[in-house]
């Protein structure tokens, strides 16, 4: 018997609980891991809720994200004893996830734990934080340096932003941190932000093109504050767009983009390629700060996390929640 947090829709309406389920329960799937942590991310929150159709089987068990072990392997890549992390791939979605003491995946989307992260480092750092790394790689792949100019990173206190302004202050940018929670300001300087600005200067309607002002965006928000962020984007300066907190919409102009040549990056963590992924986390590795990692992290237990999805949903999370199965 193993614990996880199930997901269920039917007559009587939609509920998120903690269940013992037996082996049975198990889906389909070359591995089967012993999982150590899993976290909560913003889609995790949706999913809790109902607030968004994210789920889209029932029963399910929700989570997008785990580390763990491998128990039992018949796939040729895995061997039991491996340290594995996991992020995607419609886990949590169509397919039974992390937010569990057990999952059974398919082997192909596994990553190797780089052998710097304990599974609990590796879910601080989790999808949010992947993926802030793929926005981050994206940036320099369009060959932005310190040199380029500022980069402003939006939704600054939550799991995608925090991680990224560590990240890219540890890489020697300069970087400008958007949050709606400004008496935060002295612990977003404490991950390296050189300035902090209030969302309210970007999320309400602006203008096609504004006053040049960072070389480089990495927005998980959308909606209006990602048109303002291109339209203040330096001349060939780059976006990486992978969240959507405000909203789906781009109310924006297309101004940026044939007046000054600015590049709008769509960022996906959840149908990356392997090879990707792999970079992705071999980077983290080399790159995070681990003592700015741990000083973000708040960890809860299993019968914790339908709380806390909620709470991430209304803003009330600062940095990353890493939730221990096991607890």
């Amino acid at each position: 018997m193993y614990q996880a947090l199930v997901i269920d829709k039917d007559e009587t309406g939609y509920r998120a609980s903690i269940k013992q389920l037996d082996d049975d329960n198990l889906p389909e799937g070359d591995v089967t891991v012993r999982v150590d942590y899993s976290t909560i991310n913003y889609k995790d929150g949706l999913a809790i809720t109902g607030k968004s159709p994210v789920v889209r089987k029932f029963p399910l068990v929700a989570g997008i994200d785990f580390a763990g072990t491998v128990e039992s392997s018949s796939h040729a890549a895995w061997k039991p004893g491996d340290k594995v992390v996991l992020n995607g791939w419609g886990v949590g979605e169509t397919h039974s996830g992390g937010l569990a003491q057990r999952a059974r995946v398919r082997g192909d989307w596994l990553v190797a734990l780089p052998s710097r992260l304990t599974t609990r480092q590796a879910m601080a750092v989790g999808t949010a934080g992947y993926t802030a790394m793929l926005c981050v790689m994206a940036l320099q792949g369009h060959g932005l340096t310190p040199a380029s100019g500022d980069i402003l990173v939006t939704g600054a206190n939550g799991g995608v932003g925090s991680v990224a302004v560590a990240l890219l202050s540890k890489l020697g940018f300069r970087v400008i941190a958007s949050t709606g929670r400004t008496h935060e300001a002295e612990a977003l300087k404490a991950l390296g932000a050189a300035e902090v600005i209030d969302r309210a200067e970007l999320s309400a309607p602006g203008k096609p093109l504004a006053k040049e002002r960072w070389a480089g965006v990495v927005d998980s928000v959308g909606s209006h504050t990602l048109a303002n962020a291109c339209a203040g984007t330096k001349y060939r300066g780059a976006v990486a767009a992978c969240g959507l907190a405000q909203g789906m919409d781009f109310p924006g102009s297309v101004a940026p983009f044939i007046l000054r040549g600015v590049t709008l990056y769509g960022i996906d963590s959840v149908m990356a390629p392997k090879a990707l992924r792999e970079q992705a986390w071999a980077r983290l590795a080399q790159d995070l700060d681990l003592a700015k990692l741990d000083s973000l992290v708040h960890e809860i237990p299993l019968a914790g996390a339908i709380a806390a999805g909620a709470d991430i949903l209304a803003g009330k999370v600062r940095g990353r929640l890493v939730v221990n199965v096991n607890a």
